[in-house]
């Protein structure tokens, strides 16, 4: 196994820095022995068959052109649970992580056994947020809406392959097109829609700029709070009164986003900072 590190190490050393070729070593192995982390570490004596030797290489491959390990493999962990991700939806990252977390803990009115509860996810891509979500609260209902149908196909894959139970559909919040829940009201509204601006792809890798799919990521320079604006419009009119809205932004324009939210009639905001320091997360009560 050590001489499989180490041409591992050889073929990506010119590529990426060496604690990142230390993690993708143990995802390549992961995926051709379908083994875990603490496995291949028992596995001293292994030896790559004539296949695997096939797929370590390709894999390899891949690597040198920055496309990232999620999508070469097919599957990413998130909170703990592995979903499928292809290039038609964003990997999910940990700082959507902390936004599950503000979502599940006190103090909120999302409350475990509450069968009538409802829940949005807007622009769900891979269907992370919402499959958590429907995990981790059973008695509640959760809905999720992309403008992808096959964002959508990988979003029902995921909650079918993590037994969750989400109603997913077909709308572009962008649109001002019916509704097809006339009647449905939200307790909780969730979004981490795109909010990246276009200056800022000169700051990004090839990893995310040749691979990602900039309709999930990128906003116009002169737009920057297009999602917001509309998803605020939305909420306004499907959230219900006390009812909750859980935002990721773009950490440039925090205080723009708490501005348009109290413009249209939302209290309690809250501006949260991730793990990093950096504005990400917003909360708001109608």
């Amino acid at each position: 196994m050590k001489n499989i590190f180490n041409f591992i190490k050889e073929q990506l050393q010119d590529f990426y820095p060496e604690q990142e070729i230390k993690s993708l070593s143990y995802l390549i192995l992961e995926d051709i022995f379908h083994i875990d982390k603490s496995s291949i570490l028992r596995c001293k004596d292994k030896q790559l068959s004539l296949n695997e030797n096939f797929r370590l290489q390709e894999i390899i491959d891949e690597l040198k052109k920055h496309k990232p390990i999620q999508y070469i493999t097919g599957e990413t962990e998130f909170y703990g649970m592995k979903f499928k991700v292809d290039e038609n939806v964003l990997i999910p990252r940990p700082e959507t992580e902390e936004l599950i977390e503000c979502i599940m803990s006190p103090p909120n009115s999302f409350k475990k056994g509450r069968s009538k509860y409802k829940i949005l996810d807007i622009g769900t891509g891979s269907g992370c947020i919402a499959v958590v979500l429907a995990k981790r609260f059973p008695e509640a209902k959760v809905y999720a809406l992309d403008i992808s149908d096959k964002a959508l196909d990988i979003a029902r894959q995921n909650a079918m392959n993590n037994q969750a139970n989400v109603c997913f559909f077909k709308y572009d919040i962008l649109n001002n097109q019916p509704f097809p829940f006339n009647n449905l009201i939200f307790d909780c509204i969730v979004s981490n829609p795109p909010y990246i601006t276009t200056k800022e792809k000169a700051r990004m890798g090839k990893n995310i700029l040749d691979y990602e799919p900039h309709q999930a990521l990128f906003v116009p320079d002169d737009y920057p709070l297009l999602f917001y604006d509309r998803i605020a419009d939305f909420a306004n009119r499907r959230l219900k009164k006390k009812g909750s809205l859980y935002l990721e932004i773009n950490s440039s324009f925090g205080q723009e986003v708490v501005k348009l939210l109290a413009d249209k009639n939302f209290h309690h905001i809250k501006l949260l900072k991730d793990i990093s320091g950096n504005d990400r997360i917003i909360i708001a009560k109608l």
